[in-house]
């Protein structure tokens, strides 16, 4: 006997709207997004913000959607699909940013915004006056933001060297208004890497043991996009960071080794927990 609509409604796989750029080396960005939430075992949908031409060595164009088409994306996945979570990566200029804050302003979901500004090679993938943008529309909007140091360092206009001035610049940047913020600690120096949750009543220190690996493009937008599909499948925020930090360090230790430059890692794994 088929299921009614109801009955279906209630089994549906954890659902994660991403609205990221494009990766045409299929490493990082849509493409990284699409392969973490289905590995996680959640739906991906996404809402394009740009095409980019990029392989490991390098981002060598980059293709705009029109602000109304990614609009238009927006909607027709949330008036008919709908969302558990929705995930940010790449909006390159402030009027993308605007477009976005707009269409999930009301939406009463979770957000794990990845302020995505540069590639792993160093080219920028956010224009200098979209800053602002972003921390006026989209972060007060966010319940998560994960900034790497250098994006960090931007958001909050404190330099990071250490722990504590983690803490301090997660502090600043949750001043913006959105509810907590993950630094991700991988740039600082050292064998152990540390990422660091605050929310306005506490902060969480995760560490693990530095990988000498240079295939680790994509890492960010992993870790953004298992996060929100353990928040959409109601795990609590501190567990969904657990869990998308083991899967990420996971996906590094088996990177394929693809390319001459920073490689991807390796999504098509899974993780129990």
């Amino acid at each position: 006997m088929a299921l009614s609509h109801e009955a279906q409604s209630t089994r549906h796989k954890a659902r994660v709207l991403i609205i990221a750029g494009s990766d045409s080396g299929g490493g990082a960005g849509i493409q990284g997004d699409i392969k973490t939430v289905t590995c996680l075992g959640g739906y991906a949908a996404t809402a394009i913000t740009a095409l980019t031409a990029q392989n490991t060595q390098g981002v060598f164009g980059i293709h705009e959607i029109p602000e109304a088409f990614i609009r238009q994306q927006i909607a027709a996945v949330l008036d008919d699909i709908g969302a558990d979570a929705i995930k940010t990566g790449m909006l390159h200029r402030a009027s993308v940013i605007e477009t976005v804050a707009s269409c999930i302003a009301s939406a009463q979901r979770p957000l794990v915004l990845d302020p995505v500004m540069f590639a792993k090679g160093g080219a920028a993938l956010l224009q200098p006056d979209a800053v602002a943008t972003l921390k006026e529309r989209l972060i007060p909007l966010a319940a998560l933001v994960t900034p790497n140091i250098p994006e960090a360092e931007h958001l909050s206009g404190l330099s990071v060297r250490t722990a504590d001035d983690m803490q301090h610049a997660a502090e600043r940047i949750l001043a913006l208004g959105c509810t907590a913020v993950l630094i991700k600690g991988g740039h600082l120096e050292g064998d152990t890497v540390s990422d660091l949750l605050v929310t306005e009543d506490s902060s969480e220190l995760f560490t693990q043991p530095r990988l000498d690996t240079i295939h680790t493009h994509g890492t960010g937008c992993a870790l953004a996009s298992a996060i929100a599909t353990g928040l959409a499948q109601g795990l609590s925020l501190s567990a969904a960071v657990k869990r998308g930090r083991a899967y990420v360090r996971k996906a590094i230790e088996q990177a394929p080794g693809l390319g001459k430059g920073h490689g991807p890692l390796w999504h098509g794994h899974t993780i129990n927990g």
